[in-house]
């Protein structure tokens, strides 16, 4: 009996702690449910659940409407950057326009000075090509019988503040004609020494770079001709008149047997430069005649 008692007082005890723990439970819960700060709300739960997704949408949006802005706006600086190259261009374009006109300006006042100056019938020219097809190293340019030039017609350019011979015109078109320059192999000038007056014949040697030269001198000249004298043409056969520049002696060769000497010279022309020519006749104007007579006369 004894053992019973034990047993039952024994389920009491177990059963009183767990009614006791049940009841600190639920009365734990009731004051959780019951005391507003620990109140859960539903809403706030998912209004804090989407508000981190659509934050994290509106991020990533962001982000790629910024690159996509980004993108153009670095097209448009593109375009803006080829542009602005573009009108540098032109205004380079156009700086070294003026430059060339105001160049051309001055060049063409130095011709036009020159030909105030010219005592002989002449025509301005341009040159405005080669024909290597041609037998003669020809050069061509912008007149011809329309304008007044002729076969055989003597051709001089204004250069680097001298007057000099550039050739002769061997073919006059209506509007175009030939000219075979001095340094043409086939080129034959009567000429004599600035200075001394003696005599020769100054032949092309078939290439603008290469020197003139000037043969059948008398050979007495070699004490009077030095390097550096000028050469001119003499008037003889009626084509070139008198007095034009033709070249600087360079160098004076001759031999003791011979009964002649020659020397070669560098042309005051500088054909790679040449734009502007004047072909003249032989003959001084009338009225340069008329002044002569008269001067004679008085």
């Amino acid at each position: 009996m004894q053992r019973g008692g034990d047993i039952l007082s024994r389920l009491r005890f177990s059963t009183t702690i767990y009614v006791f723990a049940a009841l600190t439970i639920v009365s734990f819960g009731l004051l959780l449910f019951s005391t507003r700060p620990f109140t859960l709300n539903i809403k706030e739960m998912g209004l804090s659940l989407f508000s981190g997704v659509r934050g994290g949408i509106y991020e990533v949006s962001s982000f790629v409407s910024r690159t996509v802005l980004s993108v153009r706006e670095l097209a448009d600086l593109r375009r803006e950057h080829a542009g602005l190259l573009e009108r540098v261009a032109r205004y380079e374009q156009l700086e070294r326009s003026a430059a060339e006109i105001s160049q051309e300006n001055i060049r063409l006042r130095e011709q036009l000075g020159f030909t105030q100056t010219l005592r002989y019938r002449h025509v301005p020219a341009e040159l405005i090509g080669r024909d290597p097809d041609n037998l003669f190293s020809a050069l061509v340019i912008n007149k011809g019988r329309r304008s007044g030039v002729s076969k055989d017609m003597a051709v001089i350019a204004w250069q680097n503040g001298v007057q000099a011979l550039v050739g002769k015109v061997i073919e006059a078109g209506a509007f175009e004609s030939l000219v075979m320059p001095l340094y043409d192999g086939n080129s034959f000038i009567a000429s004599r020494f600035a200075v001394s007056r003696y005599e020769g014949i100054t032949e092309g040697q078939g290439n603008p770079d290469s020197t003139l030269r000037m043969r059948f001198i008398q050979k007495r000249a070699r004490d009077e001709i030095s390097q550096g004298d000028i050469v001119v043409t003499s008037g003889m056969g009626g084509i070139y008149p008198a007095g034009v520049n033709i070249g600087r002696v360079s160098s004076i060769s001759y031999r003791e047997y011979e009964i002649s000497m020659e020397v070669e010279m560098e042309p005051f022309i500088d054909f790679s430069r040449l734009e502007y020519v004047f072909v003249i006749a032989a003959e001084p104007e009338k009225d340069d005649l008329d002044e002569e007579a008269e001067g004679r006369y008085d």
